[in-house]
């Protein structure tokens, strides 16, 4: 889910008049079914997780037709409206553009608080957009990359530390090391250290003997 969990105390709203107001809202707002879902901060390794993957998306593309967008930008889905973390559209959006309606890709950061929106709402949602080639699901609280292709028939791949994350919708490899770069999560760490040791003992093999 973008950038954090829902406040469950919906309000009822027509389409037309949740898109008049949503510019001026003090909070973003997600609308699904005709209700209105505030959404609330993100944390730091919320923020580290959506801005690792935004930057290197952002590098790579640099100067092609297809663009990435942080979390401001809402996606249409028939009558609701998303914000995912990160989205690629190739579709070169107007300037003024508020939402897309034609993604290629989409990330979502997804905690304990959101995991369950993100699985199935949001993936009921998504894999009825026709341009949608990939969409990947990142924990934020333990390392494991999930993502479901079109050409897979949405069936999940999943990445852990070690693996490197294939998004072929815009030819981009990312070892998952770096997707949760600067994340201090427990895996993180023992990973690190582990990494550590055996740059070390790299260095100094008679230490092993």
């Amino acid at each position: 889910m973008s950038p954090a969990a829902r406040n469950y105390s919906t309000q009822q709203m027509s389409e037309q008049d949740y898109l008049i107001s949503e510019p001026y809202a003090p909070v973003k707002r997600e609308y699904i079914d005709g209700e209105v879902y505030a959404m609330a901060g993100a944390k730091a390794a919320h923020n580290r997780l959506s801005g690792n993957m935004f930057g290197e998306i952002f590098a790579h593309l640099k100067g092609q037709t297809c663009q990435p967008y942080a979390s401001d930008m809402k996606v249409q889905v028939g009558r609701n409206y998303f914000y995912p973390d990160v989205v690629v559209d190739c579709s070169d959006l107007p300037d003024d553009s508020t939402f897309t309606v034609t993604p290629v890709l989409l990330v979502e950061v997804i905690s304990k608080s959101t995991r369950r929106i993100d699985e199935t709402v949001k993936r009921a949602a998504y894999t009825q957009i026709s341009t949608l080639q990939e969409y990947v699901l990142i924990e934020q609280d333990f390392v494991k990359i999930e993502l479901i292709r079109r050409r897979a028939g949405w069936l999940p791949e999943r990445y852990y530390l070690g693996d490197v994350l294939e998004l072929e919708s815009i030819g981009l490899s990312l070892p998952v090391e770096l997707i949760y770069d600067r994340v201090q999560n427990e895996e993180m760490q023992e990973w690190l250290i582990q990494k550590r040791e055996a740059a070390e003992a790299e260095k100094n093999p008679a230490a092993d003997e």
